[in-house]
């Protein structure tokens, strides 16, 4: 069975670690892949936009001093600082026996468990990878029943960005645990005008980074094993 090798990076700027994922990646192509164990990267980044494969320039229309990076994941824009646990599983699908919809659903079920962990209760929304919380009531269990681009009433917490060279993962999840949250107002977070973004602080969690970090950490290696 393999296991994942977390490691924890700590603050390290955004470039560097998307080419270091890229390496990594591309690297593992060209030597039999049971000769690499997969690895969970654990970091935070300094304030940066990063636009996925499928952004467009005018849902950032005000990114200020803030830098905007073009990546070579799903999805749109988002926004990583500091305050926010960004985990980067670099994983051998094909070795683990699941296929990229079973993936998404892991890293989004390991993020709701460790909301859970702290008292809230995550939500996914149809058509829209990531979890959410209810703004009115994050701790309560009433199930959501919005799909996107409706998201009356919630907030998002976690979002989700992969990509899948020659069934190797790479890109992940970031959690947003006590952030300067302005920055999202800038943008259309993962495309979406209006959408709120909320962090653990802002719904009343009183969580320090490293235990956030520390707890994703380990749910990620639980359900993205075999």
């Amino acid at each position: 069975m393999s296991t994942i090798t977390i490691h924890h990076l700590g603050r390290v700027d955004y470039l560097p670690t998307y080419a270091a994922m890229q390496e990594f990646t591309s690297q593992r192509g060209l030597q039999p892949s049971s000769n690499v164990p997969d690895q969970l990267w654990i970091c935070e980044h300094p304030a940066v936009y990063t636009q996925g494969l499928a952004g467009k320039a005018e849902h950032i229309f005000l990114p200020g001093d803030i830098s905007v990076v073009q990546t070579n994941r799903g999805g749109q824009v988002t926004f990583h600082g500091p305050g926010q646990v960004v985990a980067y599983p670099l994983i051998d699908l094909k070795r683990a026996g699941y296929f990229v919809k079973e993936y998404v659903f892991r890293i989004e079920e390991a993020a709701i468990r460790t909301l859970l962990y702290f008292g809230v209760t995550g939500h996914r929304v149809a058509g829209a990878p990531g979890i959410y919380v209810r703004l009115d009531d994050p701790t309560g269990h009433a199930p959501v029943e919005q799909s996107a681009p409706n998201f009356t009433g919630l907030g998002k917490i976690a979002a989700l960005g992969i990509k899948i060279s020659r069934n190797c993962t790479y890109h992940g999840v970031s959690l947003n645990v006590a952030m300067d949250l302005e920055p999202f107002t800038r943008i259309n977070p993962c495309g979406y005008s209006g959408l709120q973004t909320v962090d653990l602080s802002t719904i009343g969690v009183s969580v320090g980074w490293a235990e956030a970090a520390d707890v994703l950490s380990h749910k990620l290696a639980t359900y993205l094993a075999p």
